[in-house]
């Protein structure tokens, strides 16, 4: 390769890093010694919605919590739009697995919403009406405005789920990472969540999900990251979801019927 294309090329990889709402270089993350997630690259497209599906084990929880800086990883380099985390965390809301979160903790919904004001407000600021009233309209935005005042613990998985990502609206973010959002929940809050992420989606914002529903990804997302512990494919839904990727990721774990093109 010659020093003029090389210029060229490493021109354009560090213009496609400061686009990137997230990308990941050699990203490695150890649990008790073993690799979870090995020598990873991963390119966020902005203003799309990217899955990361891959079998259990694969490491996808993992490496959304090492990009956030909730574990340590090991080796690698994250940045987001080609800054780092410490620059631009207040452009990125984090929803994480409902499972993870401590329920019995006494709240009460609209109070869950405001936390994601909490950069606004600061530690001194007062709540005023208006905050109440944005917290509100993202209760809305979800179909959870008539529980604003139920105790979070009350609700059911599909209602609580529902409750935090009307949290992470309130922090009207650019970028909106999230852990296995449908997992768990009845088909209801799952249509009302797509069609809120859709929502963030067509108004620029960039949405990455963890997701392990592989008969929905054609229908809600328009890019794939395929993980097993290392990187197996990305791209767009037509070009990285197929049955080869699939089979490469999944392996003897692919059941037949959730198979690309079959019934």
């Amino acid at each position: 390769m010659s020093l003029e294309l090389a210029t060229r090329d490493g021109a354009r990889i560090a213009e496609d890093l400061g686009r990137s709402p997230l990308a990941l270089r050699g990203l490695t993350v150890s649990y008790g010694g073993e690799a979870a997630v090995f020598s990873t690259d991963m390119t966020v497209a902005p203003g799309a919605m990217t899955a990361i599906i891959g079998p259990n084990g694969a490491g996808k929880s993992t490496l959304l919590k090492a990009a956030l800086g909730i574990v340590p990883s090991l080796a690698g380099q994250v940045t987001f739009w080609g800054q780092p985390l410490q620059t631009a965390r207040a452009r990125i809301a984090y929803v994480p697995q409902r499972a993870s979160v401590d329920w019995d903790f006494p709240t009460q919904v609209l109070d869950v919403v405001i936390m994601g004001l909490y950069r606004e407000l600061g530690i001194f600021r007062r709540l005023r009406a208006r905050h109440i009233a944005r917290a509100m309209d993202c209760l809305d935005r979800v179909g959870m405005r008539d529980f604003a005042e139920r105790q979070i613990g009350q609700l059911s998985g599909g209602q609580q789920q529902r409750v935090f990502l009307a949290r992470a609206l309130a922090q009207e973010a650019d970028l909106y990472l999230l852990d296995e959002p449908f997992a768990g929940v009845d088909a209801a809050t799952e249509a009302a969540i797509i069609a809120v992420l859709k929502d963030l989606r067509d108004a620029g914002r960039t949405v990455v999900a963890v997701h392990h529903d592989l008969s929905t990804v054609e229908t809600y997302f328009d890019r794939v990251f395929l993980l097993n512990r290392r990187p197996v494919a990305e791209g767009t839904v037509a070009a990285a979801f197929t049955q080869d990727t699939l089979q490469a990721a999944y392996g003897g774990r692919l059941n037949e019927g959730a198979l690309v093109g079959t019934a």
